[in-house]
């Protein structure tokens, strides 16, 4: 990298040092930031090359160093924010896979953080957007409300807490959005805003490193669960204001970001309500969507009966784009899929193979199970997951699928959050960790059963990072 800033820098002639001669070094780079020439902005990228070539060279460059070296001129800032630079990566197949973390910090604040784990370096994104309280606005108060209660967090005391009270909105003043990531971009969806549902939807342009505002929802929804289907963004169920109090939503719709607009979905159907035993139970126990995960190119959704304060996780539904339509979800792969906590359901699809996290009763030790469509079952793959938590820990462990691998991001005794790489047995000889970034053997024992080929996996660090008090909330990959 040093000749490549080298080569950068070399567009300074001695026509140039003559022309700013008797002027000191540090006015001559202020006047040039202030004042470019015509002769700067038609400077090559790199001299004696076509910028059609330079720009080839560049997008074969590691992101990590796009922040760095748009710092070079303005003709350098403008072609790395370019599109076409992002274009030329994924034509050449150097995009790069990023995670990005959403924790909540102190006073309910929400940040997001960037982790690049080629280099393992953390960048934090600039904050959400907050939204005003249309009430708080009525009444003249500039009170700022963020969208600081998204999916999963202590959804167990949210919802089980206000489903079916009716004045339960004096007492909630923040509620869930939901996250989702398409076409190199990151979407937050919905919630409550106080004493309504949300339709708003805010994108984070990473290349810009902006939120901006997008079409909204075509109903306000929180809770609500998302996937990505044929480069489209599926919202399912969620919970809406009613006037008896929250009610569940089987709704859903899809979003283009192609054209920026929403389309309707055919409403998420509950085909075990047919199985209950008489209508009292029927109109008492109502559906809810627990989750969301795409496979094998359909939208798997499965579903829980509540009744405050009870759930009961029950089957679940699959929808099909190419029929626009929904099925009843195999009987093993709906009742055997994993519970985090109530109302959530942790899984991750990679390398075609579903995975789900499957917890014990503590809060440090966990199962991964991996969903066998051949015989309709869920099967053990890693007996125990390096995982820590508390009591006061909302949102303990997260689960990710990127570089064709599972990960897990937990966050350990000392406040470090870490991303951590399940490496499976019967693949370590065709992927070998490096002995620096893998736990030591003792470790893994730890971590796992006594070894046996079917659930004993080495963990491989991938990044770590203190964040003082912060609690995980969600994760999305960009790929870019």
């Amino acid at each position: 990298m040093g000749s490549f800033f080298s080569v950068a820098r070399a567009g300074n002639t001695d026509s140039d040092k003559s022309e700013w001669d008797g002027v000191s070094s540090n006015e001559t780079c202020k006047r040039q930031r202030l004042s470019p020439t015509m002769d700067e902005e038609n400077l090559r990228l790199f001299p004696n090359l076509p910028d059609e070539v330079s720009i080839q060279i560049i997008a074969r460059v590691p992101r990590i160093c796009y922040f760095n070296v748009r710092l070079v001129s303005r003709k350098w800032k403008s072609t790395i924010m370019s599109l076409e630079l992002y274009k030329i990566r994924k034509e050449l197949g150097t995009t790069e896979e990023w995670l990005y973390m959403l924790v909540k910090v102190e006073e309910n604040q929400l940040l997001w953080h960037a982790v690049d784990p080629r280099s393992r370096i953390w960048q934090r994104l600039p904050t959400m957007p907050n939204v005003v309280d249309e009430e708080e606005s009525r009444k003249g108060s500039s009170r700022l409300w963020m969208w600081n209660m998204v999916e999963g967090m202590r959804i167990a005391e949210v919802i089980r807490g206000f489903f079916g009270q009716k004045n339960a909105f004096d007492e909630m003043p923040f509620c869930g959005c939901a996250i989702g990531a398409v076409g190199g971009y990151l979407y937050v969806l919905g919630g409550f805003s106080k004493a309504s549902t949300m339709r708003c939807v805010w994108r984070f342009d990473p290349i810009q490193n902006t939120w901006s505002e997008v079409s909204s929802m075509s109903t306000g929804r929180a809770y609500c669960k998302t996937g990505i289907l044929n480069n489209k963004l599926y919202v399912v169920g969620g919970v809406s204001q009613g006037s008896a109090g929250l009610l569940p939503l089987q709704s859903a719709e899809v979003f283009d970001p192609s054209t920026g607009t929403w389309s309707d979905v055919p409403s998420m159907p509950f085909s075990r309500a047919q199985v209950l035993p008489n209508a009292f139970l029927a109109d008492m126990l109502k559906p809810i969507a627990t989750g969301l995960t795409p496979y094998m190119g359909r939208l798997c959704v499965p579903q829980s009966l509540y009744s405050w304060p009870f759930f009961v996780d029950v089957g679940g539904e699959i929808y099909d784009p190419e029929t626009n339509s929904w099925i009843e979800m195999p009987t093993g792969m709906g009742e055997g899929w994993p519970a985090r906590q109530a109302g959530t359901k942790l899984s991750v699809v990679v390398d075609g193979k579903l995975y789900a996290f499957d917890p014990s009763n503590t809060m440090d030790s966990g199962r991964i199970k991996v969903y066998d469509q051949g015989e309709d079952a869920w099967k053990v793959v890693i007996g125990k997951v390096p995982i820590y938590g508390s009591d006061d820990s909302e949102s303990p462990y997260l689960l990710a699928g990127f570089h064709g691998k599972l990960h897990v991001i937990t966050k350990d005794s000392n406040h470090n959050i870490s991303v951590l790489q399940a490496e499976l047995c019967n693949n370590l000889d065709s992927s070998p960790s490096s002995p620096s970034s893998t736990l030591s053997q003792s470790s893994v024992h730890e971590f796992v059963d006594p070894p046996v080929e079917t659930d004993a996996a080495v963990w491989k660090m991938i990044a770590s990072r203190c964040l003082g008090q912060a609690e995980l909330v969600s994760c999305q990959v960009i790929d870019m």
